[in-house]
């Protein structure tokens, strides 16, 4: 495989197999696109997980991260926001992180994290789960290692999954069979990305990051002639606003930071001990994460200094807990 090639592959492993860098992979393979221009520094990306039922115009976003390409410091990161997270929504009020997207997109969105965490972020790359269950179909499901509670916890919530999704390639309804490595199907993956009954929304984001991973994880083993078929199936479930150019400039700088051995870092926001947040029922609001300045801090350092969470000197040492799921 070319090194062209493989630039725009790396991208879509590290934002989730998005059309817009497919399509840069077409114009690669037929070479009508220069890339000499280098994206300098960090880029930041909201990447957005939404779940709106049809019909419907206004909705929440159901998983939020941030993907990180840092040139600087050659690393690249993927940082999770819980949904729940207790915010000052600019022109609504009080609420939880999530409905700054059900009150106005991403633009919303983009003010209400700048305001509350200093973070400027200006591209979103948005996927529909309906969507991603088709992407985890067309690569034949993925592999996820998972406890005996998710389990459980998955085959309760199969049948209503598998009942809602729309695709005559879904096959025969299957349960998981067991715990440990397990190749889920898409409406399967799907049902285990929104599991949270058994511990907590936080661990619901560990969950959304493990099945990204193993998409892009299964993804990087299929051929090259299996692209184009991919390409169909993804490009009407994603939404961005980032250019084929200035993608293609993030490709380069993503294939070259991974080339010198750099791995995906994980991370996750409120910082969720005894003293930097707080979790509960709040007012109208219902269950919410409130968090502490030292826990934006903590975000800030991991995203623009390459500071890992878990070691940050901003953490209690005794409370603490491992945060990259």
């Amino acid at each position: 495989m070319s090194r062209r090639k493989k630039i725009v592959i790396t991208l879509i492993l590290i934002l989730v197999l998005l059309p817009a860098a497919l399509m840069g992979f077409l114009y690669y393979k037929i070479n009508t696109i220069k890339t000499d221009n280098q994206v300098e520094g960090i880029t930041n990306i909201l990447l957005l997980g939404t779940d709106g039922r049809k019909n419907e115009s206004a909705y929440r976003s159901d998983c939020m991260m941030i993907v990180t390409i840092d040139n600087t410091h050659n690393s690249i990161k993927l940082t999770s926001l819980a949904r729940d997270t207790y915010v000052d929504i600019p022109g609504v009020g009080m609420g939880k992180l999530n409905a700054s997207y059900f009150w106005g997109k991403d633009q919303l969105l983009f003010k209400t994290i700048k305001n509350e965490f200093g973070i400027e972020i200006e591209k979103f790359i948005q996927v529909d789960f309906e969507g991603l269950m088709d992407v985890i179909t067309a690569l034949g499901g993925v592999d996820v290692e998972i406890s005996k509670k998710e389990m459980e916890a998955v085959n309760k919530s199969v049948p209503s999954t598998y009942e809602s999704y729309d695709n005559p390639d879904k096959g025969e309804i299957k349960l998981i069979p067991g715990d440990g490595v397990q190749t889920l199907t898409g409406y399967q993956a799907i049902s285990y990305c929104r599991i949270r009954d058994i511990d907590s929304a936080i661990y619901r984001d560990a969950r959304q990051r493990k099945v990204i991973m193993a998409i892009a994880s299964k993804f990087k083993s299929m051929p090259v002639s299996s692209y184009d078929d991919l390409i169909k199936t993804l490009s009407p479930c994603v939404t961005t606003n980032i250019g084929t150019i200035e993608l293609l400039n993030m490709a380069k700088n993503s294939y070259e930071i991974l080339q010198k051995g750099a791995s995906i870092k994980q991370g996750e926001f409120p910082i969720i001990d005894e003293v930097h947040s707080k979790g509960g029922k709040y007012k109208k609001a219902g269950w919410v994460w409130r968090y502490d300045t030292n826990s934006v801090v903590v975000l800030k350092q991991f995203i623009f200094d390459d500071v890992d969470m878990e070691n940050n000197k901003y953490l209690n040492e005794t409370d603490k807990i491992k945060l990259n799921g």
